[in-house]
């Protein structure tokens, strides 16, 4: 299978040979990577020295130009205020997001200023930037390396991003290469990159993890390999823990052996740097001193690896309670993994090695570098989305998306863990007789109801033709592209009426906003099943007293008293279950009133085929309402 070229429709694309070249970027917490495939044949794009890394550090000063990589992290030692570092975690984030990170994270956090739409700003070296905005000066560090290396122009790229990034990162990811001069030609999951480098290196086939703990992220995938197709089975992570996680575990506890209890911003960075040495030297070495600076003073604080395990095993236990449950979403046990591939440098600390193989029973596989075979991954599949190939990548959405419909319920319409690329159809109906126009909500998450979810984007269908409550017929299609990005259209069935929106989602969305919906689905499971039973039964009850107060307004003269007295009567009993929680009691009133005004609706069907029959019309008239959407009966 080959896959054609990619270009904009009606346009002329130019000659391979003159456009620039597409590169693979893993785009990283602590260290960035930049590699270019040719003929089927990976490899990382090095510097003079040799070095394929480029440190995620940026330096701001007085220079006109800023300082990535090794430059930067030099710098760090002497103007640490210019300098910062870990950007990637802040990518997707709002000002308000990060109000609890602040205080532990390395940034001086600036003012929100009218028209930013929440995206969070740092204050580094007298400048006032975003985290876009410095993720496109590594960027354009990478694209410079690339462009020296190749000796030609470098103009697209295949960019990774973790597995569990959200909408909003994601696009913040997009935005920091178009700032880069950058044409995103896919956005790839690092685990399904790690594990098409693997693959196609190893020729392996069946079933594999891969198990992908970076500087800021963590993500396990399940894959099947099979015949030059990479299909993600399940997906799970936490997008907030990672090697900084455990540099900050370090830092603090040389700090408190220090008495530091407040130390300044320079301080605590000086602290993680040195924290991330030790970290890195202890992979090796059983034990070590490492001086850290402190009210100007250099002090020397002892570390060996028992110590590190104990500081860092509550963050490893978490990433064995996500592989966990990732493997029992795929109803796959861990002697079923024919794999553990291992991505990001944080896989090379020793106990989260042994942790691992004592998870899957098996050794896990490192036999290309972790720390660069996602970018290896992503530039195969640069090549095959520019020159072809015969691999083929299913993703994954990490979360359910769904729509609102009455009384707040959330209606699934694509499921966490379906592949990707994808589209599907559901349909609605109406709420209220004569009802012309519907208000979609889009939400994002795994509760069953709308205020445990994540508001995605709002938008309104007119020109529904007035119709008896149930009758119309609405389509709602939920597309998610290769991207992961989502567009939603609601169309009506009679008269083609039709509205899309593009999900754009803000730059608020953060990242443990979305561990939490996952942990509270299944923590809450049972409990949000009964409340959305209980809020359908309370929709159904409403719209049966809609319908009959319609109809007795309209045909009072066809219902005798002592049935009226009966109706109210039933009517008032149904009135007083609904603030209660007795949803059995709410069920039956509904029945008993549905049986009682058999007799009254049969008669105004009588009359209706009779006014037919004699040729007459009925016009239609009554309010214009416009509601959420029901769902079909």
């Amino acid at each position: 299978m080959m896959l054609l070229q990619i270009h904009e429709p009606g346009e002329t694309p130019l000659p391979h040979e003159e456009r620039g070249a597409a590169v693979g970027i893993d785009l990283g917490t602590t260290n960035s990577v930049v590699a270019v495939a040719t003929d089927g044949r990976p490899a990382v794009l090095r510097d003079p020295a040799g070095r394929g890394l480029v440190p995620s550090v940026v330096a701001y000063g007085e220079d006109a130009e800023p300082l990535v990589g090794e430059a930067a992290r030099h710098r760090l030692l002497d103007a640490p205020e210019q300098v910062v570092s870990s950007i990637k975690r802040l990518m997707g984030r709002g000002a308000g997001d990060l109000k609890a990170l602040a205080g532990t994270l390395p940034y001086r956090l600036a003012e929100a200023e009218p028209g930013e739409g929440g995206m969070v700003h740092l204050l580094v070296g007298g400048r006032r930037l975003s985290p876009v905005e410095i993720s496109a000066d590594i960027l354009r560090a990478l694209k410079a390396r690339a462009e020296a290396s190749l000796g030609r122009a470098v103009d697209r790229a295949v960019v990774t991003v973790p597995a569990y990034f959200d909408d909003a990162a994601r696009t913040a990811t997009r935005d920091a290469a178009r700032v880069a001069g950058l044409e995103v030609l896919r956005l790839v999951n690092e685990p399904t990159a790690a594990a098409l480098a693997y693959g196609l290196d190893q020729g392996a086939e069946g079933l594999y993890a891969v198990y992908d703990l970076g500087g800021g992220t963590f993500d396990l995938s399940v894959l099947r390999l099979e015949k030059g197709v990479f299909q993600v089975l399940a997906t799970g992570g936490d997008a907030a823990l990672g090697g900084d996680d455990f540099d900050h575990a370090v830092a603090e506890h040389f700090l408190a052996a220090l008495g530091a209890d407040a130390p300044s911003e320079s301080e605590a960075k000086l602290a993680l740097a040195t924290a991330r040495l030790a970290k890195e030297c202890l992979t090796t070495r059983e034990s070590g001193e490492w001086a850290v600076e402190l009210g100007g003073a250099s002090r020397r604080v002892p570390l060996d690896r028992p110590t590190l395990d104990r500081l860092i095993r509550p963050m490893v236990d978490r990433t064995m309670d996500i592989c966990r449950d990732v493997l029992a979403e795929a109803a796959i046990a861990p002697p079923e993994i024919q794999g553990v591939v291992l991505v990001g440098g944080s896989t090379r600390v020793p106990l989260v090695r042994a942790t691992v193989e004592a998870m899957f029973g098996r050794p896990p596989l490192a036999d290309i570098d972790p720390d660069e075979v996602v970018a290896l991954g992503a530039a195969l599949q640069a090549e095959a989305l520019t020159v072809g190939s015969d691999t083929l990548l299913l993703d994954v959405t990490p979360l359910s998306l769904g729509i609102e419909t009455m009384g707040g319920i959330v209606e699934k319409v694509i499921p966490r863990n379906t592949p990707i690329p994808v589209s599907r159809g559901q349909e609605f109906t109406t709420y209220q007789d004569g009802q012309n126009g519907m208000l979609f909500h889009v939400v994002q998450g795994e509760r069953e109801t709308v205020d445990e979810c994540r508001s995605l984007a709002r938008f309104e269908l007119r020109g529904i033709p007035a119709m008896t409550a149930g009758a119309a017929r609405v389509l709602v299609t939920f597309a998610v592209d290769a991207d992961g990005l989502l567009t939603v259209s609601a169309e009506e069935k009679t008269t083609g009426a039709r509205q899309e929106v593009a999900v754009k989602p803000s730059y608020g969305l953060g990242d443990d906003e979305m561990m939490r919906m996952l942990r509270d689905s299944m923590e809450h499971g049972a409990r949000d099943m009964e409340r959305r039973l209980l809020i359908e039964a309370r929709v159904e009850a409403r719209r049966v007293l809609l319908a009959l107060a319609a109809a007795r307004a309209t045909d009072a003269a066809l219902l005798p008293a002592d049935e009226a007295a009966q109706l109210d009567e039933q009517v008032r009993l149904l009135e007083s279950l609904l603030p209660g929680d007795d949803r059995d009691a709410i069920n039956g009133a509904v029945e008993d009133l549905e049986r009682r005004s058999q007799a009254f609706a049969q008669r105004r069907m009588d009359k209706a085929i009779h006014l037919a029959l004699a040729g007459r019309s009925i016009d239609e008239v009554g309010a214009d309402p416009v509601g959420a959407p029901a769902r079909e009966p």
